[in-house]
């Protein structure tokens, strides 16, 4: 007798690439899960009670996490990214953005964690989690400024399965 699958919860979600003038990555070595103890860029939970969109989201974790005031306006959407099964725990579905203005100072440390400027070629040099080293930082780097889609699948242990589902290269 085989058991049912576990049903998984969806959780929704923005991923904030943000950018000094050197064209260094601000990344959080988080505190809290999820990824607690690794490198990742800013972002967060999307409020659904709140009607809130993908864009409000980004503007609101950017403010809450480093204390910038941005708008909407101010994001490039990059990616929209399908994880199943993230850690076994949640299905996410996570918008990736860029932040178009330039960072000139490094926030400082607060309850999420500590923040750095990374040099792009040094980023997969950090302990960050699998599915950004193997699939979302080389696509992000490949398709900057325009737009990917992407489905992960993570259950196999150790391995990924993904395939990029949408590409829009001329924007």
């Amino acid at each position: 007798m085989s058991r049912a699958p576990a049903i998984l919860s969806h959780k929704i979600s923005t991923l904030v690439y943000a950018f000094n003038r050197k064209d260094e990555l601000l990344m959080l070595w988080r505190r809290h899960p999820p990824n607690a103890g690794l490198w990742s860029p800013i972002g967060g939970k999307l409020r659904e009670a709140e009607g809130e969109s993908p864009y409000q989201c980004a503007a609101r974790e950017t403010r809450e996490e480093i204390g910038l005031r941005v708008k909407p306006g101010d994001f490039h959407l990059t990616a929209m990214v399908s994880e199943h099964a993230y850690e076994g725990a949640a299905h996410w579905l996570m918008f990736a953005f860029e932040l178009k203005v330039r960072m000139k100072t490094l926030p400082a440390r607060n309850r999420e964690g500590i923040f750095e400027f990374v040099p792009i070629p040094k980023v997969v040099r950090r302990a960050i989690p699998a599915t950004d080293r193997q699939i979302l930082w080389p696509l992000f780097q490949k398709y900057r400024g325009s737009y990917f889609a992407v489905s992960i699948d993570c259950r196999a242990s150790g391995r990924l399965a993904w395939a990029v589902e949408e590409r829009i290269v001329d924007l």
